[in-house]
């Protein structure tokens, strides 16, 4: 059977119809004039998360968009050059190092944290205080390079009045160290540790881990400071992201997360 063009034609139409109306819409969505690049440190995820989602609902015209990792995998990112214009680290040492190099500006400490112990739902090596720590088999904190481990045995290093050898004894029980806190927090939730060092936003970013306090007087406090990237390719973004972070809805978001405020 043969068909004619213009019986052709008149099949294809609504379909042609169909695909400049889809095209022409696609052509008036609206396209973002701003994109923001923010590097921050694995502790920040939920908290950089709500931050970010906050800050776009309050300048409609900027996209935020978020790479998380340890902080020190980060400075070397921003160091070899990626394109950021952020970068809020989990300790000072990390950001030093990029101060010194030139590679961030306008550095500052935003919010604090502090560190938490953490154990399964289930508890199975009965830890209730932090002197309980040492019924512990299978402790896991992060490694050297990251400012969690740094700080892990900060504290550890403090413990000489909860007993003469409690340091030692407690990395003896080490069965894992971690690149980043949110692997360290994994290992508990996964039922494969039965203790391990952390932040306490951590902590409270979790449903199945429970919290045991580490005793003020050897607990550390981790100042998180963030910087401008030299070469960020629109710094009056920055200075919004600056400004919506330290004001208080952001603080709001950030100690609802379980970081310290100093208002």
């Amino acid at each position: 059977m043969h068909h004619s063009p213009n019986r052709w034609f008149s099949l294809l139409r609504p379909l042609v119809a169909l695909i400049l109306v889809l095209f022409g819409v696609a052509c008036q969505e609206p396209s973002k004039a701003h994109t923001l690049d923010v590097f921050a440190a694995s502790s920040l995820t939920e908290a950089f998360a709500d931050l970010g989602q906050a800050f776009e609902a309050a300048h409609p015209d900027t996209d935020v968009r978020l790479n998380f990792a340890g902080s020190q995998i980060l400075r070397l990112q921003i160091d070899q050059g990626a394109d950021a214009d952020v970068f809020a680290s989990a300790n000072h040492s990390h950001m030093q190092a990029l101060i010194d190099s030139g590679r961030v500006v306008d550095s500052h400490i935003f919010t604090h944290n502090e560190l938490v112990v953490i154990v399964p739902r289930s508890n199975p090596a009965q830890i209730h205080r932090f002197d309980d720590l040492l019924r512990a088999r299978r402790l896991v904190i992060g490694n050297k390079n990251v400012p969690a481990g740094r700080y892990a045995r900060q504290v550890l290093g403090r413990t000489a009045a909860v007993g003469p050898d409690f340091e030692a004894r407690a990395l003896s029980r080490v069965v894992s160290e971690e690149s980043n806190v949110r692997l360290v927090r994994a290992k508990v939730e996964l039922g494969e540790a039965d203790a391990a060092i952390v932040y306490r936003s951590d902590a409270v970013a979790s449903e199945r881990v429970k919290t045991v306090p580490i005793p003020a007087g050897i607990n550390v406090r981790a100042d998180y400071p963030m910087a401008r990237v030299d070469g960020s390719g629109d710094r009056e973004q920055v200075e919004r992201w600056f400004a919506y972070v330290s004001s208080p809805e952001g603080q709001a978001i950030l100690a609802r997360h379980g970081f310290g405020v100093d208002r």
